[in-house]
């Protein structure tokens, strides 16, 4: 890959993800500028988001936990919240193809990664040292209490300040 094409498929990326987080309907956005070139199929894609995924979730865990190291499941939990937040698209897009994958090779793939990311939540949250069975059984009912108590944060406002037409048109509107 190309240092252009690595520019290039990230940027695709991010554009998908904005559309997930538009949308929150759960469906891959294939339909974006660029997709085609940039990733291989549906699961090339699918598997991206869950990359970013699971990224950010650690990420937010490593600062949770830095934040506040003496309740590490409370950690863990508030850094699933955080990152559910921030990609709430990609979440939607991630559980619906574990619910209802499109194939066995989607299902094996989605299967391995929440697996993982269950490990990842039940080690971070010290209740379990190895990433085995007991690990993803923890993890996932870690994640069952994060999803329980999340509450969606609306998306900010844009932070860009209101075009000069846009103003004119709303004074206008309130006269």
């Amino acid at each position: 890959m190309t240092w252009k094409s690595f520019h290039s498929r990230g940027e695709t990326l991010r554009a998908v993800i904005a559309a997930a987080d538009d949308r929150r309907d759960g469906t891959l956005p294939l339909d974006v500028d660029g997709v085609a070139e940039s990733f291989a199929d549906e699961l090339d894609l699918l598997g991206a988001l869950q990359l970013r995924w699971h990224t950010r979730l650690a990420g937010h865990v490593e600062r949770e936990l830095s934040r506040q190291p003496f309740d590490l499941e409370d950690a863990v939990v508030a850094a699933w919240h955080a990152t559910a937040d921030e990609l709430p698209g990609v979440l939607a897009v991630l559980d619906h193809h574990r619910a209802a994958p499109p194939d066995r090779p989607t299902a094996e793939a989605m299967a391995r990664a929440t697996a993982k990311q269950h490990a990842l939540l039940a080690m971070s949250a010290g209740r379990a040292s190895a990433a085995d069975e007991v690990a993803v059984r923890v993890g996932a009912a870690i994640e069952s209490r994060a999803r329980a108590t999340h509450r969606p944060v609306r998306a900010a406002a844009d932070p860009r300040p209101p075009r000069l037409l846009n103003r004119l048109r709303a004074a206008l509107a309130a006269a």
